[in-house]
């Protein structure tokens, strides 16, 4: 329910960086989303958006299939990445995770690991709502997978 003092209107996209685009579109593509574009960011205004300055980053825009929800992916050329959280445990702080629900979580997880997808622990049921599991896709990002099983 929205507050009357909020402006908020809607969330926008998740951003992920990432080593290669190409390989993390393949991914997301496979998964079901849709690329929208692709494009370089650069110029003095993006550098003061981020605090980074002179910056180039190549951005790809995938969108799920209902419309209402994008993933930006961004490989930054410079300045150079400084840190590598792809493989920060479940219990790590900071945003850690994207969750997608899907049809067939079995049918999606056997075509992802086509691509290099791994399950990080298991397949379990959440009582009669979900049946849900994360896995680490290229570069070790890590998305959680959930299936409906009740009649919500």
């Amino acid at each position: 329910m929205k507050s009357e003092k909020s402006n908020l209107k809607r969330m926008d996209n998740v951003g992920i960086v990432v080593e290669s685009l190409d390989e993390a579109i393949t991914f997301f593509t496979e998964l079901g989303l849709t690329l929208e574009g692709r494009a370089m960011i650069e110029g003095e205004w993006a550098g003061r958006v981020t605090g980074l300055g002179t910056q180039h980053v190549e951005i790809a825009m995938m969108i799920t299939p209902d419309g209402h929800n994008r993933l930006e992916l961004s490989r930054f050329l410079t300045p150079p990445v400084v840190a590598d959280h792809r493989n920060a445990p479940v219990n790590a702080l900071g945003y850690l995770r994207v969750m997608f629900t899907v049809e067939d979580v079995d049918e999606t997880l056997a075509r992802l690991c086509k691509h290099g997808a791994q399950i990080v622990g298991e397949m379990v049921q959440y009582e009669d709502s979900y049946r849900l599991c994360y896995i680490r896709g290229p570069e070790g990002i890590l998305i959680g997978l959930a299936q409906e099983t009740s009649n919500q």
